[in-house]
């Protein structure tokens, strides 16, 4: 089992930052791919990017390409999202998740990740 929490949420304005964090225990971090993914209400969960094992390739979804950024630190068992020109739009509950599958497409689906954060919320505001 890998134990996935997220924390870094919060209430920011619209053109603000946010970096999200995502930390991992359990397993060795370096057998997982990591990724995050964003739930609005009323809507399904959607990718968001996704890091491989080294840290050495990343994916976004279109939607946030250019100004949201996934890192990892090996070191410290911990995945990050940093997301910079925050939009209304962007506001919703982010996961982060792991599977030792990498989708370097970026064409990855949640029931394609086996361990889930709780979600951390992302709020928006106009």
């Amino acid at each position: 089992q890998v134990q996935l929490v997220d924390t870094g949420g919060g209430l920011v304005q619209t053109g603000g930052s946010l970096r999200l964090s995502c930390a991992a225990s359990g397993r060795t971090f370096t057998n997982y791919a990591m990724a995050w993914f964003r739930q609005a209400p009323g809507k399904e969960r959607d990718f968001v990017a996704t890091i491989n094992w080294s840290g050495g390739h990343t994916v976004y979804a279109d939607s946030v390409k250019g100004r949201f950024a996934i890192s990892r630190d090996n070191r410290k068992n911990t995945v990050y999202l940093q997301m910079n020109s925050l939009k209304p739009e962007d506001t919703a509950l982010y996961y982060c998740a792991a599977d030792t599958a990498y989708y370097s497409s970026g064409n990855v689906s949640p029931k394609d990740m086996r361990f889930w954060g709780q979600g951390t919320q992302v709020t928006v505001s106009s």
